[in-house]
């Protein structure tokens, strides 16, 4: 790929004391799997547990942004796109006056820092750049300390394999990965962890940790569905150690409703939501887990 410009800067060669906050993003290049879902009541679980949490939507669709209310049609929003153009010093002449604390919308729960279509253009912005383009996302949130100021950012990132994709990889500490149980699927994950192989072979920074790969919007009585639930989740098993996939998120109504209704399920006192409740603390638990043995 074009994209992986390799560098001897020694600022990425994470010689500086690590930062409290941890950079999770949920990443599929298979659109129509649930990310956005997943990362917004994963970053709610975060939060019912006292945790400080940002979340940074990285998709141009930015549904992520619309879930946590953000109107992206306002003529005075700023989008990351900005504030990572903003970043960096060679695209002076595109810069626009926002301080990113202005842009963070700060949410009751959740602090998010929003997208919208304008981050489609992203890699034609930063095409003529000298510094390397794959690491414009992890300065912007060194540099503004983004990651001393919460617990947990989560990133929602787009379906595709292309700079943001890299991007993202590159700033994130651990990957989480919804997918559907189906071939095309199956496929996917294989693509997608070449270009994560890939960035352990620039031998610049430490490819990011799979926390956990999540099976959603199952449907077990289809005997396909199941099968092929089965095979994936043994040939994950195989290469990242047994209870590396998480409980199947079922393609249930209380989570589509509550997706309608820009809530998460901590939100609803009603016992139907009680398993999703369970299963997305689950999800939280695995990050908080994960957490404590990178530190150890």
């Amino acid at each position: 790929m074009g994209f992986f410009k390799r560098s001897n800067n020694s600022d990425n060669n994470e010689n500086h004391k690590a930062p409290k906050g941890k950079v999770l993003a949920f990443l599929n290049q298979k659109g129509g799997v649930g990310k956005t879902t997943m990362a917004f009541n994963t970053a709610h679980a975060l939060s019912e547990q006292g945790h400080k949490v940002l979340c940074i939507d990285m998709d141009p669709q930015a549904n992520l942004s619309l879930l946590c209310g953000l109107d992206t049609d306002k003529e005075d929003f700023i989008s990351i796109h900005q504030l990572l153009i903003n970043s960096v010093r060679e695209l002076k002449p595109l810069h626009v006056a926002a301080l990113v604390q202005d842009c963070i919308h700060r949410g009751k729960r959740l602090d998010v820092i929003g997208s919208s279509q304008d981050l489609s253009g992203f890699e034609l912005s930063v095409a003529g750049i000298n510094s390397a383009r794959q690491f414009i996302l992890k300065k912007f949130i060194a540099t503004q300390g983004l990651d001393e100021t919460y617990d947990y950012i989560i990133i929602d990132g787009p379906p595709t394999l292309g700079l943001l994709v890299v991007n993202i990889m590159c700033a994130a500490e651990g990957l989480l990965v919804p997918f559907r149980p189906d071939e095309f699927s199956r496929k996917g994950l294989g693509h997608f962890y070449n270009v994560l192989e890939d960035i352990g072979d620039m031998g610049v920074i430490k490819a990011p940790s799979v926390v956990a790969h999540i099976p959603n919007l199952v449907d077990l009585r289809r005997k396909q569905e199941s099968d092929d639930l089965h095979r994936i989740k043994e040939e994950l098993e195989s290469e990242f150690g047994v209870g590396c996939v998480t409980e199947p998120f079922m393609n249930r109504a209380p989570l589509v409703r509550s997706g309608a209704e820009k809530k998460s399920v901590f939100e609803f006192s009603s016992k139907e939501f009680g398993g999703l409740k369970r299963q997305f603390n689950d999800v939280a638990n695995r990050i908080t887990d994960w957490q404590k043995a990178e530190v150890q």
